[in-house]
């Protein structure tokens, strides 16, 4: 029996036990009124039979003892007596109690009738005193009752209130168990059919508004785990807790690893060089799940099951890896064309003009049409969770919606978000909008992107805006916008190859051909027009030119792996970041030194992180960027708590590592005084500055980014699984 049931049980028992105090206290008093009475009026009755006889025998004793045994063959009479005015007994039978005489019989003998009840020895006695010749007499008939008989009846009485109490007790309890549990049943039935959207019973409304806040409240206290650290196994925790145990589906054009089969013919694993695989990949093995992806390598077909599916990272898998392959025809309007001719230079403001053509578009929507059918073919259930990776696949959540309207899809933009007018500049910027408005939930990197997509729905669509909530319901769907600033792995997992950190700097400068006396920088980027490759080189040349004493000192290493070389836009600004390489080293080269290296060619990460340690400062001046994760990598590479990052004012990382030397890449003076800045920066001040740039790093890592992302789909599908739209909680 449940705790609530024992105590309305107890409620009533008390409440039983009180009405039969009260009952049997109301019962007692009103018999024993009715027995008084009862018994004067028998005495009046007895007395008034005798009182002839007793006057005319006045004074003949046995006469009026004969008549008083008469009297007293009544059981309920104990004994008779005569008395005057005073109280004093003249004559009495034999039963009579002797103490009462005189004035301790309490009765008042001036009234016509008077009655009292007295203690005897053993039990009450009741007094009636009458006048023998009316009021006024002066010989009173006194008639004394044992009310002994009243009292049995009245235990008599007690017992069967008893007896009916305990039969209320034992029937009363069975009546509002039974019921209790009936009632119960039936409410909650109509309760929860109420909840499932079955029934509309106004009743419950006030409830379910309850249920929905008190969920949550527990949804937000079971996943926000305030001041605790967000490391793999505490979201690997999340999946299992608040996530029942789901695996994660995630699209994304880019593969975590290619199969690439060399001259040699020897088939090697690289790790593209992706900021997204770089925050993404720490994730998945963290996770596991399902990561599918175009199949870019050319033996990636050769790595793949009768499915698809490869087991990734080769080393320790953790999660499968699903290819999907792309004719030529689809890479070229898909990839280069809609997503990096169009979407690309639209959102980056790098004053390079977006190409949009109708069959581009074409290609998108059918590509982005075939990684949704393979979310809903490895998902398998219909309430999976779906991370949706960047703008390949603006029109996958909608999609993914309608084949799978119960699904959890968690859609991160990875690049900047235009604002409303220039997000007009698109044919289809409708479509690109709704196809989003798909998901469930919508990350950016920061509030800025976050208002901007708000204010295009707004502008674009039939759509209501929650500014409060920061949500759109658009289309029978309610998307929440959120800003999620990307980050990386804390620590940073170095492979066994990689040289100590005392070391690094040594093997990079041998491998160089610098000299000890040599002040390094490094940038690490794609050849991409948005990563103000060209406004670096300019800022070291303008360095040199105002800082004399650097020449020959001050060297910058720029790590560029190739980019999406097959369209023109690219391979011109390859051309030009060579051109201006060459321009400025011919400047200030000798034959001993160089003031730029360029390293035109893929590095795989341990190469990257040794020169991340190697370097006194690292340059990152993105034209504009949604976050860099160049610049959290070399933080978290600087164990040694040195070295100086620059850093654009334009990357979402700008607003979080305040720490750092922050430039306008356009300000050619200003960030060649930081360059100067940061190789003269005194040790102390490096150390002060890396100290707090780690700690951000370290406390915003890439598992915060996912669990808080992740720790929002929980609570979102907690509300859902209130409302009934999702199947029940499962049982413990």
């Amino acid at each position: 029996m449940k705790l609530s049931t024992l105590r309305v049980v107890s409620l009533l028992l008390l409440c039983l036990a009180g009405a039969l105090f009260v009952v049997s206290r109301v019962v007692t008093l009103t018999t024993m009124r009715w027995f008084e009475r009862d018994l004067a009026l028998r005495a009046e009755l007895a007395v008034a039979g005798a009182r002839s006889s007793l006057i005319e025998h006045a004074g003949d004793t046995p006469r009026i003892l004969e008549l008083f045994d008469a009297i007293t063959r009544d059981e309920r009479i104990l004994g008779v007596a005569l008395c005057d005015a005073q109280g004093e007994v003249s004559v009495a039978s034999r039963d009579y109690p002797r103490s009462l005489r005189g004035q301790d019989l309490g009765v008042d003998l001036g009234a016509e009738v008077s009655h009292r009840i007295v203690d005897g020895e053993d039990h009450q006695l009741q007094i009636s005193a009458v006048p023998l010749a009316g009021a006024g007499s002066t010989t009173y008939a006194l008639v004394v009752h044992d009310l002994s008989f009243v009292l049995r009846r009245q235990d008599v009485v007690d017992r069967f209130l008893l007896a009916l109490f305990l039969a209320f007790a034992v029937c009363g309890t069975l009546a509002l168990l039974i019921s209790s549990r009936l009632s119960f049943r039936a409410w909650t039935a109509r309760l929860r059919s109420y909840v499932r959207g079955e029934t509309r019973e106004p009743r419950f409304r006030p409830l379910l508004q309850d249920l929905r806040a008190l969920a949550r409240t527990i949804g937000d206290q079971r996943t926000s785990g305030a001041g605790l650290p967000w490391t793999p196994s505490r979201l690997k925790q999340l999946l299992r807790t608040d996530l029942m145990g789901e695996r994660l589906v995630v699209i994304a054009n880019r593969e975590p690893y290619m199969h690439v089969k060399g001259d040699d013919g020897v088939v090697r694993v690289l790790h593209p060089a992706s900021g997204l695989v770089t925050a993404l990949e720490p994730v998945m093995r963290a996770c596991s799940g399902v990561w599918i992806a175009h199949g870019s390598g050319n033996a990636d077909r050769e790595a793949v099951d009768a499915q698809d599916h490869v087991q990734v990272p080769p080393d320790k898998p953790q999660y499968t890896l699903r290819r999907l392959w792309l004719s030529p025809e689809e890479e070229k309007g898909y990839y280069y064309g809609f997503a990096n001719e169009g979407l690309w230079p639209l959102c980056h403001l790098a004053h390079v003009r977006p190409t949009f053509r109708q069959a581009d578009f074409e290609h998108y929507r059918a590509v982005n049409q075939r990684f949704a059918d393979a979310v809903v073919a490895e998902s398998g259930s219909d309430d999976p969770i779906v991370l949706v990776q960047d703008y390949h696949f603006a029109l996958a959540p909608r999609m993914i919606r309608e084949r799978l309207p119960k699904a959890s899809i968690i859609t991160f933009w990875h690049i900047p978000w235009p604002n409303a007018e220039r997000m007009g500049i698109c044919p289809w910027a409708r479509e690109l909008l709704d196809g989003m408005l798909g998901s469930s939930i919508l990350g950016f990197h920061t509030r800025q992107h976050c208002n901007n997509f708000l204010e295009a729905a707004d502008r674009y669509l039939e759509s209501r805006i929650d500014r409060e909530t920061h949500g759109v319901e658009q289309a029978g769907n309610t998307c929440l916008v959120r800003p999620y600033p990307i980050s990386i792995e804390w620590p940073l997992r170095w492979p066994a190859e990689a040289p100590a950190p005392t070391d690094c700097r040594r093997v990079v400068f041998e491998r160089l051909g610098l000299g000890p006396h040599v002040k390094l920088g490094v940038g690490i980027d794609r050849l991409d027009y948005t990563k103000g490759i060209l406004e670096r080189f300019h800022a070291v040349e303008r360095a040199l030119d105002r800082y004399p004493d650097l020449r020959g000192v001050l060297c910058f290493a720029q790590l560029s792996a190739p980019s999406r070389s097959a369209i023109g836009e690219y391979q011109d600004f390859d051309r030009r970041v060579v051109a201006e390489a060459e321009r400025i080293n011919a400047r200030y080269a000798t034959e001993s030194y160089r003031p730029i290296l360029l390293l035109r060619a893929h590095h795989e990460q341990p190469a990257v992180l040794t020169h991340y340690r190697a370097a006194d400062f690292c340059f990152v001046s993105s034209l504009h960027d949604g976050m860099n994760l160049v610049a959290k990598e070399f933080v978290a590479a600087r164990e040694d708590e040195r070295g100086v990052l620059i850093l654009s004012s334009f990357t979402g990382a700008a607003k979080e590592l305040s720490e750092a030397l922050v430039v306008n890449p356009y300000d050619v003076e200003r960030c060649a005084d930081a360059i100067a800045l940061a190789v003269s920066m005194p040790e102390d001040e490096q150390r002060a500055r890396m100290h707090a740039l780690r700690s951000i790093v370290a406390e915003f890592n890439v598992y915060a980014w996912a669990g808080r992302m992740l720790a929002d789909a929980a609570r979102l599908r907690w509300h859902e699984r209130v409302a009934g739209q999702l199947s029940p909680f499962p049982r413990p």
